[in-house]
């Protein structure tokens, strides 16, 4: 496709030339060799619509096929009329893709060849005029492109090009016969040649891309295309044009990138995998190894130095091995400037020899010839700085290449803020979340062991919660409980439910269910809104030295027990529903002996459900893994139990498990 026509440069031309615009092919311009050999037609006129009344031969199609696939096409001797007088002439057109002022559309090359062809010398063509009709195409491209070359029927330049010296540097004598083959990218010339034998076979249309070396020794892509000059069916040379496109599919490679970009972070809430996502989008399509570091709390207060920290996103290039060790940043390093002027830092080492070897993800890295630290800026601050290298042999990265990857962190910004966002929300509300829930208490000869999950997925706080405490007589209340929702809201009920509990339950020494009954009317009389489930529990030392368990359930999974020989049961002989309904009915409680050993586990749903599986399923997975790790200590017994299961993404997890000792 031909870029940026120039339409002042047609009018002196000795063919006709007219260009069109848009898919109805609206005419732009005439020259006035057209004028003069068809007539002078309005412009803006669709092309179909100008030449109806000329042309005998409807050949329209063509006008879209050369528009769709960016192909030139020629007809030979197609019939017209000339101006209206109703003489018969014959002209040979050419179409070939443009663009204009950012339109596409089409320019259309018309050849008078009324005389050949009443002489019998067409169709077909002949090797005189024809070498006439190529003469005028190439002063014709030579008005559009850099470079107009001829090659023998191989592909060896034939001809010299003034063209394409000034594009490489390199003379008639280096560049004659195969010698333009050294101007071209060493990974392209096998794809080239790949590609003039497919053409020389099939005897078509020469299209494709690939980069030369300029004369200051950077590379350019360039868009190559030629038409084959046949007689007698064989092929005589080639003729054709060069067309500098490196801005054009710079700007291409940039639409796909930030196009990937946006697919890979895409519907990722965590700010790790967001980062990881641009890490392996940097690497390997603009360098070799980056590392991405997040700066504490996102602030943009100035940071304590000197800087220690390790990169939450690290590709490392071939041959590297990472150090799983913290990284430390001077004053005076290339990641505190970046931070500090809030621009990237960008450095190159020739020979790919970095003075003292530059340091990434934890190692330094040999045969680094270019780095840069690009600052991210999320809504205002500072919040992470990429490190980017390329080793070896690669082309460095260059002025065009930092300013990418800062495009791509822009692109990123709306999926980097929310992430950052996310995650600053969801550890505050985490660490609220902790506040509330208070560690056991220190009871001689058991063990208590209590732990919390915030959800995956979810920033908000939820209403699952633990606790436990002593009674005056000595007795242990264990009590855990999940208050539907998961915002704020179900945070703060969660509390006062809590609290609401410890105070029924500190002075009477009553079943569980009577205190779960007594909690309910003040749930709904105080909360009405208020719903969810419960377990309370209360630990007696027997007479004989063994522990006793009262019990009540409301609406809550549970209590598992598990014994020291890997037994493994539910007890669940006092069920009843949830807190929030049914007012002052009474409630069930039960009793259950804790033998030596054993121990006794209460959860939140979170530990046993699944989406779309029966909870059933969850608990027997969870009553399993609980007799596998019955003489497990019991921190490490909790800790396995959260990393085993296929616990929700989607909701928040607590359990509380208490050690009868083993005399």
């Amino acid at each position: 496709m031909i870029l940026d026509v120039d339409l002042d440069g047609f009018d002196a031309l000795p063919v006709g030339v007219l260009v069109t615009g848009g898919s109805d092919h609206r005419l732009l311009y005439v020259n006035r060799a057209y004028q003069e050999m068809v007539g002078v037609h309005q412009r803006g006129t669709p092309i179909r619509e100008v030449l109806s009344d000329v042309c005998v031969d409807d050949r329209f199609e063509l006008f879209d096929q050369v528009l769709e696939t960016g192909e030139p096409a020629t007809v030979e001797a197609l019939p017209f009329e000339d101006d209206g007088r109703g003489s018969l002439r014959f002209a040979s057109v050419s179409m070939s893709k443009i663009m204009r002022e950012g339109e596409e559309g089409l320019l259309i090359v018309v050849v008078d060849v009324t005389d050949r062809v009443f002489a019998g010398r067409l169709p077909g063509p002949v090797a005189g005029d024809q070498r006439r009709f190529l003469q005028r195409y190439r002063n014709l491209v030579r008005l559009q492109t850099q470079a107009v070359w001829v090659t023998d029927p191989v592909g060896k330049v034939s001809e010299p090009s003034a063209g394409w010296q000034r594009l490489t540097g390199q003379p008639w004598e280096e560049h004659r016969g195969n010698g333009w083959l050294n101007a071209v990218c060493p990974d392209d010339r096998e794809p080239a040649l790949e590609k003039w034998a497919e053409a020389v076979e099939r005897q078509d249309i020469l299209h494709q891309v690939y980069r030369v070396r300029t004369p200051g020794g950077d590379y350019r892509h360039v868009r190559v295309q030629g038409i084959p000059i046949i007689e007698d069916g064989e092929i005589v040379e080639w003729v054709g044009t060069i067309a500098d496109i490196e801005q054009e599919w710079q700007e291409r490679q940039h639409r796909l990138l930030l196009d990937q970009v946006a697919a890979a972070t895409a519907n990722l809430a965590n700010l790790d995998e967001v980062l990881r996502a641009l890490a392996e989008v940097i690497v390997p399509l603009l360098a070799d190894g980056c590392a991405i570091y997040v700066l504490p709390e996102f602030e943009e207060q100035p940071i304590s130095l000197p800087f220690v920290t390790m990169p939450v996103a690290g590709i490392v290039p071939a041959g590297a091995t990472p150090l799983a060790g913290q990284e430390v940043f001077d004053a005076d390093s290339d990641f505190v400037a970046a931070i500090t002027t809030r621009r990237p830092v960008h450095r190159d080492f020739p020979q790919g020899h970095a003075p003292a070897g530059v340091v990434l993800n934890g190692e330094s890295v040999a045969g680094v010839n270019s780095c840069v630290m690009v600052p991210v800026i999320v809504d205002g601050a500072v919040a992470a700085v990429v490190h980017a290298v390329v080793v070896g042999d690669r082309e460095p990265l260059g002025a065009m290449a930092v300013e990418l990857i800062g495009r791509m962190l822009d692109h990123a910004h709306p999926h980097l803020s929310n992430a950052m966002r996310f995650q600053r929300t969801q550890r505050v509300a985490l660490a609220l979340q902790r506040y509330l829930l208070p560690d056991p208490p220190q009871v001689p000869g058991l063990e208590i062991a209590a732990r919390y999950s915030a959800s995956a997925t979810a920033a908000q706080i939820g209403g699952d919660w633990y606790d436990s405490f002593l009674l005056p007589d000595g007795s242990l209340v264990l009590t855990i409980g999940d208050m539907a929702g998961h915002d704020l809201s179900a945070a703060v009920t969660m509390s006062q439910i809590r609290n609401a509990l410890r105070g029924l339950a500190i002075d009477r020494r009553e079943p569980p269910g009577h205190t779960l009954r007594r909690l309910n009317v003040a749930a709904e009389v105080l909360y009405p809104e208020a719903m969810g489930t419960c377990v309370l529990a209360r630990l007696e030392e027997h007479d004989d030295g063994g522990q006793v368990l009262h019990y009540s359930v409301a609406g809550h999974p549970p209590p598992l027990l598990v014994t020291r020989d890997g037994g493994a049961c539910y007890l669940d002989d006092a069920v009843d529903p949830v807190v929030g309904v049914g007012y002052d009915m009474s409630r069930a409680s039960s009793v259950a002996t804790l033998p030596p050993g054993s121990t006794l586990l209460l959860y939140t749903d979170g530990l046993v459900e699944v989406p779309g599986e029966h909870l059933d399923v969850g608990l027997e997975r969870l009553r399993r893994a609980a007799a596998s790790l019955a003489q497990a200590p019991l921190d490490a017994f909790c800790d396995m139990l959260l990393s085993r299961l296929p616990v929700a993404q989607k909701d928040d997890v607590a359990v509380i498990a208490v050690r009868i000792p083993y005399a």
